[in-house]
């Protein structure tokens, strides 16, 4: 029997206790209203309190508990300074580590799942796990044909475990809404509860693994370890040395944050161009620094691991996404209302001002607008409260924003990428990366020929 559904209770138990507190808090913060402290104080020490109990509790569990952390790990860098402080050092260790599996769980089900004589496979096989996520731990090993591997387990009960804490989480996620200015929760647990299925197969998983591997083989920046072996609940890959990204928010270098961002923003849009494939799952955990780039030991390329959640976009990112953007970019409000019309970002029965619609965009697409950016935590606290204070005119006209269906994954990659790139302060070269990997950025020659002469 598994420890994930020996623990269900435990685990309900804690999950149960999170709106019970964030209740109490919120009685708590009305009495301090009542006798005369400023809202925003009192607003900001509830925020904290309830982050700080929400990342405990999170970073306890496996599940769809640990993988909804993750997900939220990524915004804090939107949080006021005074509230992220506190429990950064948490979200950094959520983000690399969670409860180990026993050991004797770990060789039932390589047992279970390799066959009973699995240790032959090895030549050596460490039972401390490496790393550990939200449905499986890494085991460091060799392969029997002498290469250094990572052996992924899926914990026993994990496609239970995820289901039973996202639907626990959904029912009180507007409880949760203030956390991280500007983001809607509800949809970002709906969309992880949607792809529990895929997240947990391990053949998809190794499919889009061994994509990105053959497309990156010898490539300058980018390393994706091979898939060695893959079976119902084992993946196999080669293994990776590296300094993990979020060792390097903590305290790498000038020289390793721009690099690791540069190299995080190539890979957002050179990905789905080369692989049809989008890497959906961009928190620090999942990247490294590995030494050896394009000037030789002293230079990095980008490790990157787990794909076992991708968006497929057979065609790269689509194409709307580069034009609007550069249209945007050159202030043409009314082509970009139409175009967002059109793609369903604005729906036939609501009225917008094109202008209004400019104003809203153009602070958020920033770093595009100069050769070189460097991302802050500032200019994304600044971002998050322009569109989340109900006394802003972007607030009110994001509300009338639609979202469609087929933009979310892209949609939430997009902001967590950015918001991995505020952690590390990093100074991109973003928009050099736009005009190379983002089909409509660049207008096409032929087409601005013929734009030309139809305007004659």
């Amino acid at each position: 029997m598994s420890d994930l559904p020996r623990k269900a209770v435990t685990r309900t138990a804690k999950l149960a206790a999170l709106p019970l507190g964030i209740a109490g808090r919120a009685t708590w913060g009305l009495g301090k209203r009542i006798v005369g402290e400023s809202a925003e104080i009192v607003g900001r020490e509830l925020q904290q309190r309830t982050a700080e109990q929400l990342f405990k509790v999170l970073g306890e569990l496996k599940g769809g508990a640990m993988k909804f952390g993750q997900a939220l790990s990524v915004f804090e860098s939107a949080l006021p300074e005074e509230v992220a402080g506190p429990y950064r050092a948490a979200l950094t260790k959520l983000q690399e580590a969670a409860p180990p599996m026993p050991t004797r769980t770990v060789h039932a089900v390589l047992a279970e799942r390799l066959g009973e004589d699995w240790a032959e496979l090895f030549l050596k096989f460490d039972d401390k796990p490496a790393a550990a996520a939200s449905i499986g731990q890494v085991h460091r090993a060799v392969w029997h044909d002498g290469r250094e591997v990572a052996v992924k387990v899926q914990y026993p009960g994990a496609g239970e475990a995820l289901l039973s804490d996202l639907n626990q989480l959904s029912r009180f996620a507007r409880l949760l809404g203030p956390l991280i200015p500007g983001m809607d929760i509800k949809p970002l647990i709906t969309e992880l509860r949607d792809r529990v299925s895929e997240e947990l197969d391990y053949e998809l998983e190794a499919q889009a693994q061994q994509a990105h591997a053959e497309e990156f083989e010898g490539d300058p920046d980018v390393l994706v370890p091979a898939v060695v072996h893959q079976c119902d609940q084992i993946l196999v890959t080669e293994w990776i040395d590296g300094v993990p990204l979020s060792e390097v928010i903590a305290g790498g270098t000038p020289e390793q944050r721009n690099r690791a961002g540069q190299l995080l923003s190539r890979f957002l849009f050179s990905g789905p161009a080369r692989t049809g494939l989008l890497h959906a799952d961009p928190h620090p955990g999942n990247f490294r620094l590995v030494p050896g780039g394009p000037d030789g030991e002293d230079d990095w390329r980008l490790g990157v691991l787990d794909f076992g959640t991708v968006d497929r976009l057979s065609g790269g990112l689509p194409e709307p996404i580069g034009a609007s953007l550069r249209m945007t970019l050159d202030g043409e409000a009314d082509a970009v209302y139409e175009l967002l019309r059109e793609e369903g970002f604005i729906k036939e029965s609501i009225d917008l001002e094109p202008d209004a619609v400019l104003d809203y965009l153009l602070p958020i697409i920033e770093p595009a607008l100069v050769d070189e950016f460097t991302f802050t935590r500032d200019w994304m606290r600044s971002q998050a409260a322009r569109i989340a204070d109900p006394r802003s005119p972007a607030y009110q006209l994001g509300r009338q924003l639609n979202l469609p269906p087929a933009y979310l994954l892209i949609h939430r990659v997009t902001l967590s990428t950015i918001g991995v790139l505020c952690q590390l302060g990093a100074t991109v070269r973003l928009r050099e990366e736009l005009e190379g990997w983002l089909p409509g950025f660049v207008l096409d020659e032929g087409l601005e020929v013929e734009e030309s002469v139809a305007e004659a």
